[in-house]
């Protein structure tokens, strides 16, 4: 309403009649209250819940998905027609590719999308507590073990269970993990009851499982299993055409958490990403716009063409197999039939003579034949200071 300052301001009104004996209505009586703070609130918080709901829709797992190349949209196909089913998918591809993003989109778009969705990195767990971590444990399990513990797959239950990086997991959990995907049930560590489960498993590896299959590091039954539904995610040097999309994306998620506006974007650093052949991926993007977005000062996004000078290492890289398992690698279990004292000894001579590298392809871990990830938890648990194998040589620069 119009008051009487000249100002339109929100009024809530409220009116009664009045009646006489005979019921007759000879007067209203109304009430105006002045309620424009309140509803200038109001609306304002009805914006923001609008715009919170499209940036959590923007940052939403699946809208992460960037791109509209044949490559991906293959991929995002697979996904739509997955996803309302309960098969268990195996998603494969480069480190850096997004395959977690993938799962989680499937999950997303599933009936079990109201519950949980559990990531687990089989990598970065050890071998002695991955079974733990899985399937959970009772008290007085093993030491250390001061309570029950419940593992992740109770967690996930009627959800989805992510497991990354499966090629990493020891020959006795893919047993146990064997026996869930077939019979639906599981154990905690130092239990004797039977649990059921209703989980779907989302599994994915950078490793060549074939190849871990016939080096007898993985089971053959187990690979079956996990690939029911195959999704294979597209290295980024294969849609080169999702790259300026990728850009603006990135450029507008890190502009905005660092205060920052670009009104272009530098034709020749453009032209440069396109060109580069990223052997670590959108990972690998994502860290380079992340940078540039820091580090720049004017109103034209660019780039350092210095952090993208290693590009003959990237080509070299780019063109090898996925994660390829060492010939020499007889098999990674027969290593651990060594004692520790053995397994040290082992171990520092390898890092001795890769002059302490322990990953890449002059590394121990290649020379050992077992994943680095493995290697460095037995670095840690065995207690070898791996520094001091280091070059001495003034010309040796890692």
């Amino acid at each position: 309403m119009l008051r009487h300052d000249g100002k339109y301001r929100w009024f809530l009104i409220r009116y009664k009649p009045l009646k006489d004996q005979l019921g007759r209505v000879t007067r209203w009586v109304v009430s105006a209250i002045d309620i424009d703070d309140r509803k200038r609130s109001e609306e304002r918080l009805q914006q923001e819940n609008i715009a919170l709901r499209e940036e959590i829709d923007k940052a939403s797992m699946f809208e992460e998905i960037v791109g509209t190349s044949p490559a991906l949209q293959t991929v995002l196909s697979r996904v739509s027609k997955v996803a309302a089913t309960n098969s268990t998918v195996l998603i494969t591809g480069e480190t850096g590719t997004g395959k977690e993003l993938v799962a989680r989109a499937i999950h997303r778009r599933s009936l079990r999308s109201s519950y949980a969705f559990v990531s687990v990195n089989c990598a970065t767990i050890p071998r002695d507590l991955i079974a733990s971590e899985l399937f959970g444990h009772e008290k007085g399990a093993f030491t250390g073990a001061t309570q029950r513990r419940l593992g992740r797959f109770e967690l996930a239950e009627r959800g989805t269970i992510f497991l990354d990086e499966v090629g990493e997991l020891p020959a006795e959990t893919q047993i146990a993990l064997l026996r869930v995907l077939q019979e639906r049930e599981f154990e905690r560590v130092g239990g004797a009851g039977i649990i059921r489960t209703d989980v779907r498993v989302i599994a994915a590896t950078n490793r060549d499982l074939e190849a871990a299959i016939r080096a007898g590091l993985f089971r053959i039954d187990l690979f079956y299993r996990l690939n029911v539904f195959p999704i294979e995610m597209p290295p980024l040097r294969e849609r080169r055409e999702d790259i300026p999309m990728l850009v603006e994306y990135f450029i507008d998620r890190y502009a905005r958490k660092a205060g920052k506006t670009f009104q272009t974007v530098n034709k020749n650093s453009l032209d440069l990403l396109q060109s580069y052949p990223w052997p670590g991926n959108i990972r690998e993007l994502q860290n380079v716009i992340e940078r540039s977005v820091i580090v720049c000062e004017t109103g034209t996004f660019s780039v350092d063409k210095s952090w993208l000078s290693r590009q003959p290492l990237a080509e070299e890289l780019s063109q090898k197999p996925r994660m390829p398992l060492p010939a020499a690698a007889n098999s990674e279990s027969a290593f651990f039939k060594r004692s520790p004292p053995e397994e040290k000894a082992v171990i520092e001579n390898a890092l001795r003579e890769c002059a302490g590298r322990v990953y890449g392809p002059s590394g121990a871990a290649s020379r050992l034949g077992i994943p680095r990830t493995t290697l460095e938890n037995k670095i840690r648990s065995l207690k070898i200071n791996k520094n001091r194998f280091k070059a001495s040589d003034p010309t040796e620069n890692n």
